[in-house]
C-alpha cells in the first residue's frame, strides 16, 4: 500500500505549477521572435493619383498624390517601392533624408531600394506639385520604427 501525505500532495501541485509556467515563457519567448524584422526585402506598391473638381465659381481644381500616402517599416529593413504613374505626365520626387531621387511617369513603374538604417519620418516630395497652384502639396510619409 501506497501512502501520500499532504506536505507530498504540496510539493507535486507545486512543481505541476513551475513546469507550467516554464513552458509558457518558453512559448512568449517565440512570439516575440516572430515580431522581430525580417531579413527579407518589404515592397511597397505606390502609384500616383488625381483628384479633380469645378468649385462654384467654375473653376476646376486638381490635386495629385502618392497612394498610399503613407508607408511604415522597421530599422534594418531593405526596402523596395515600386512606384506606378497613373496620372500626370511625369513626377519627379526627392527622399531628401534618404538621398533618393527619381522621376515617375506615366504607364511606367519607377523602382527605388534602400535600407532603413535610421529612425523617423521622411517625405517623398513631388518637385512638380509643391502648392496648391500648381496641384498639390505631393507628399507622402515613409515612417521608420
Amino acid at each position: 500500500m501506497f501512502v501520500v501525505s499532504k506536505k507530498q500532495l504540496r510539493l507535486v501541485y507545486l512543481l505541476v505549477l513551475v513546469i507550467v509556467f516554464a513552458a509558457v515563457l518558453l512559448r512568449w519567448n517565440q512570439t516575440r521572435a516572430a515580431m522581430s524584422v525580417p531579413n527579407e526585402m518589404k515592397v511597397f506598391e505606390l502609384v500616383t493619383g488625381e483628384f479633380k473638381t469645378t468649385i462654384a465659381n467654375g473653376k476646376e481644381l486638381e490635386v495629385y498624390r502618392w497612394d498610399p500616402a503613407s508607408i511604415v517599416v522597421h530599422k534594418g529593413e531593405v526596402v523596395e517601392l515600386r512606384i506606378t504613374g497613373i496620372n500626370g505626365a511625369s513626377h519627379p520626387f526627392v527622399i531628401q533624408e534618404l538621398g533618393i531621387k527619381g522621376v515617375v511617369t506615366k504607364g511606367q513603374t519607377t523602382v527605388v531600394h534602400f535600407k532603413a538604417d535610421r529612425k523617423g519620418t521622411f517625405a517623398i516630395e513631388c518637385l512638380t506639385h509643391t502648392s496648391l497652384a500648381n496641384g498639390g502639396p505631393m507628399v507622402g510619409y515613409i515612417t521608420v520604427l
